[in-house]
């Protein structure tokens, strides 16, 4: 079978009877031959892989011919442009990136914490803070170190060799030849065939039944069809879906083709992928938020050690000898096991994650990200619906349904596929073939098939009718408006066929049209000059086959609170259709194309995007804009893609989701991996890092509430007291009881509610809790010292110093315990019955608490063994301070509720 050749292809094989007809050998007037490096424009021409650069356009810009290069041109190109190859990375040593890690505020005040406690010779307070810092840095590069890897699978994109077109001379005839991918240079005429990697982005001269497979890049599964014809575009975009190019990292499923090289290396589109992984991306919403809260403890650690020297200087005469106290008072502010309780949290649900629904997550932060997403930007194909349409139904020329009509576009699929040696069928011819009676093929027999081609849109399959003797039918089936304009009718019938296939593709269903024609039976080939005087059948319609968990999942969204927006390439009636089909609302101005985005500010396109649902015709541009116009409004959000034009929206977002099989570079580049393409896997993934980050935000509420009242206590007694409050080995010892029970919090499970609504850590709102929590239990520790100054001793004595350590010891931790039960329970403490890990970790802490000071380990660390009257006067103070913090709790909890947000 021939192809009809265009006029421009005419002209030029009557001009160069050149085994490469359809190109032109131009005239080398460029004083430069590496049209990449000189950039676009350098023989006054566009870019040579823009939509609106002409194939001679490109040739002369490249300075090249259908005759390929020589063996000199080639060599010069080379040293100037470099090898065809992905930039190297260099990978930051173990070393960079444990330094790179103080960079975080809060690690590096510890740090200095920690050389201040070596400086004033505590050496207890010092080893603890510096361990932890180091843990913190090595967690932190170790995460780094495995991002420094994500392009390793990038490179196994790039095929090795490639067949090119080189001479010796000018005079030599050119002969192909098989070099090393790396050689390539702009200019190079290659020729690609069924399996072939593609070696670099290059412009198709000549192609034949073409069809390239762009996963890698794209995402979509189905291959895509090429052709050489140019393809004017009216903005000159350089897309991935433009037809006469074809990119490095894509592979040759069918055809064979002849293309020149634009661009290699550096200049690749994959080679720009590479460069979106290796910028740094903007921080996340649970990096500002622990950023913002250790901003806040910065300030506190920073201004008390100042207050305690200043005060003891000013009020008891003390001088230097206060500076180890006012260090542990600083640390004692401080949640030293932050970074292990967040470590242990998140690294628990990850791994859960992985061990029950296959969700890898790369980047640990990201867990936490999950759980405060209130918004998930998705495509629709292979999200919302399967990457397969469904045969709706088949209609006449008037809308009426027709059998006949699915029929005959069954035939034509049936011995297109049998004898045109295609590999597979298509997607719409395997819908038409499941929807059809494969008896009623077998009626037919086959004669010749003209298979569909992106030039003509369309394919036909001569058949022999059954009882018609003598005649051969042409079915036909296509693109509408090329079937149409191949039918023999009337200008007004024509249009009010095209209108019925335009208002059926804005319900949403797909469509292509159906035509026949009978022929005398002939021997000859049959050609594409026979599809004409066709009689119009009618139209198939196909709707996309809707994911099968994707309504439970969508609706398990609304009822965490996390809302939907689809970013696609389709049509917009497809894609709202799929969106009513599964339930999602789509009220007015729900549904807009992308071209609307173009003319809008920042500021308008979020304004948009908060009453938009569903965004059409998207480019991966529109896809990074919508992203980042729906953060600056201010959700944290999730991106779902699968292909490299995905990078830029999976940057913008702050979780980046693939599939396993997403393009490697994009797969490497996302924050969590999915086991496959399914919004279930999504939902769990939030739920997973909503109980790790309820965990994370129970922590430092009680933790920093706690601290921050035994800070004021601390602060208070020092002035009032003659003696310091708690010596500093004591203040260490008890930090580290009540760090080391902290960790129960990451084996805690929260309350249900806390997996209903995003999981947000509010510095404004922890700064609120901890300030009056903090002020209620440094109430608590002044009526203790009340209790220890008026009811058991008098000042003066010997023994008081001991006694008041003690007691307030003793204080301390059974405080901290009830801080851990009740506030993280409230009034649900007797409907849970069960404590659970932080319930049993508080009874441990009490005990303690109580068995401390008359134990042998007592007087070591300064303690006596206090009276039984204290036990029973405590039990006094402690009882009303339950009672406090339950029904504080509760105000509290009223209060967010008031004001719509959750505790």
């Amino acid at each position: 079978m021939r192809r009809r050749p265009s006029v421009a292809a005419s002209w030029l094989a009557a001009q160069f009877p050149a085994p490469l007809r359809g190109v032109v050998e131009p005239q080398r007037t460029a004083p430069d031959p590496l049209g990449q490096a000189a950039g676009p424009g350098a023989v006054g021409t566009a870019d040579p892989r823009s939509a609106a650069a002409t194939t001679l356009q490109v040739l002369r810009h490249l300075d090249t011919g259908p005759r390929g290069l020589t063996d000199d041109e080639a060599a010069a190109r080379l040293a100037r442009a470099g090898e065809n190859t992905l930039p190297a990375r260099h990978d930051a040593s173990w070393l960079r990136l444990v330094v790179r890690g103080v960079r975080d505020p809060f690690t590096a005040v510890l740090l200095c914490l920690g050389l201040v406690s070596a400086a004033v010779f505590a050496w207890g307070t010092a080893c603890v803070i510096l361990l932890l810092v180091a843990v913190s840095c090595v967690l932190r590069a170790s995460g780094e170190h495995r991002a420094d890897r994500s392009m390793a699978g990038l490179r196994e994109l790039v095929a090795t060799t490639s067949t090119v077109l080189r001479r010796a001379d000018e005079a030599t005839a050119p002969a192909a030849r098989e070099i090393p991918v790396a050689d390539l240079v702009p200019g190079d005429i290659v020729r690609l065939g069924a399996g072939d990697l593609v070696p670099a982005d290059v412009r198709l001269l000549r192609a034949d039944g073409l069809t390239v497979h762009q996963a890698a890049l794209t995402g979509e599964s189905a291959p895509v069809a090429k052709s050489a014809a140019d393809a004017p575009h009216p903005d000159g975009a350089v897309g991935f879906d433009q037809p006469q190019l074809c990119f490095q990292g894509s592979s040759v499923v069918s055809g064979s083709a002849t293309a020149v090289v634009v661009a290699t290396g550096a200049h690749t589109r994959l080679a720009a992928a590479e460069g979106q992984v290796a910028r740094p991306r903007e921080p996340s919403a649970f990096e500002q938020s622990v950023n913002g809260i250790s901003w806040i403890l910065i300030r506190f650690m920073l201004l008390t050690p100042p207050l305690v020297l200043m005060a003891g200087a000013a009020l008891r005469g003390r001088g230097l000898e206060t500076l180890p106290f006012a260090v542990a008072v600083a640390v004692g502010l401080t949640p030293e096991m932050l970074p292990v309780v967040v470590t242990t949290c998140l690294t628990r649900g990850a791994a859960l994650l992985a061990r029950t629904h296959g969700v890898i997550v790369k980047r640990l932060p990201a867990l936490h990200n999950l759980g405060a997403v209130d918004m998930l930007c998705l495509d629709k194909t292979g999200t919302l619906t399967q990457d397969r349409p469904v045969v709706e139904r088949g209609l006449d020329a008037d809308g009426r349904t027709d059998p006949d009509v699915l029929r005959w576009a069954a035939v034509n699929a049936w011995w297109t596929l049998h004898l045109a040696d295609l590999p597979a069928p298509d997607a719409l011819d395997e819908a038409v073939l499941d929807a059809a009676d494969e008896a009623g093929l077998m009626a037919y027999e086959g004669v010749a098939a003209l298979p569909f081609d992106s030039v003509r849109r369309l394919s036909t399959a001569v058949v022999r009718t059954p009882h018609r003797l003598g005649t051969h039918t042409l079915v036909v089936k296509g693109a509408v408006e090329a079937v149409l304009e191949r039918c023999a009718l009337p200008d007004e019938e024509r249009e009010r066929l095209a209108d019925l296939a335009d208002r059926t593709a804005r319900a949403g269903l797909r469509v292509l049209a159906v035509a026949t024609a009978e022929r005398p039976a002939r021997a000859r080939d049959y050609t594409p000059a026979d599809e004409r005087g066709l009689t119009f059948r009618g139209l198939v319609t196909f709707h996309d086959a809707l994911a099968p968990t994707a309504a439970d999942a969508l609706a398990a969204f609304a009822g965490k609170g996390v809302g939907v927006k689809v970013l696609t390439g389709d049509h917009p009636g497809t894609a709202a259709r799929a969106c009513r089909d599964l339930g999602i609302p789509l009220g007015p101005d729900a549904v807009v194309t992308a071209d609307r985005l173009d003319g809008l500010t920042d500021a308008e396109l979020t304004a948009l995007a908060r009453r938009t649902t569903v965004f059409a015709r998207c480019t991966p541009e529109h896809k990074a804009r919508v992203g980042a116009a729906l953060r600056a409004g201010g959700h944290t959000v999730g991106f779902l893609g699968d292909g490299v034009n995905d990078l830029p929206a999976l940057r913008a977002a702050d979780v980046g989701i693939a599939p396993r099989d997403a393009a490697d570079v994009t797969r490497e580049s996302a924050d969590v991996v999915l086991a496959e393409k399914d919004l279930t896997a999504i939902g769990h993934a939030i739920d997973a890092g909503r109980h790790s980050g309820g965990n994370v935000a129970g922590y430092l509420r009680i933790t920093l509430s706690s601290n921050l009242g035994n800070v004021i206590a601390m602060l208070a007694a020092g002035l009032l007291m003659p003696f310091l409050p708690m010596l500093p080995a004591q203040v260490l010892v008890q930090n580290l009881c009540f760090d080391t029970v902290q960790l129960a919090f990451a084996y805690d499970r929260p309350h249900p509610s806390v997996l209903r609504r995003p999981t947000v850590l509010s510095p404004r709102e922890v700064l609120r809790f901890i300030t009056g929590f903090g002020i209620l239990n440094a109430f608590a520790d002044l009526a203790t010292f009340a209790v220890l100054a008026l009811s058991l001793h008098g000042p003066g004595t010997g023994d008081d110093e001991a006694i008041f350590h003690s007691g307030w010891f003793t204080e301390n931790l059974l405080t901290q315990a009830l801080v851990m039960v009740l506030l993280r329970t409230g009034r649900r403490l007797v409907a849970e019955r069960a404590l659970g890990p932080v319930g049993w970790a508080a009874t441990g802490l009490a005990v303690i608490g109580i068995a401390l000071p008359p134990s042998p380990l007592g007087p070591v660390l300064g303690l006596a063994t206090l009276p039984v009257a204290y036990y029973l006067l405590l039990a006094v103070v402690l009882a009303f301070y339950a009672t406090a913090l339950i029904r504080a709790r509760g105000r509290y909890e009223r209060s967010l509720a008031d004001r719509g947000i959750r505790c």
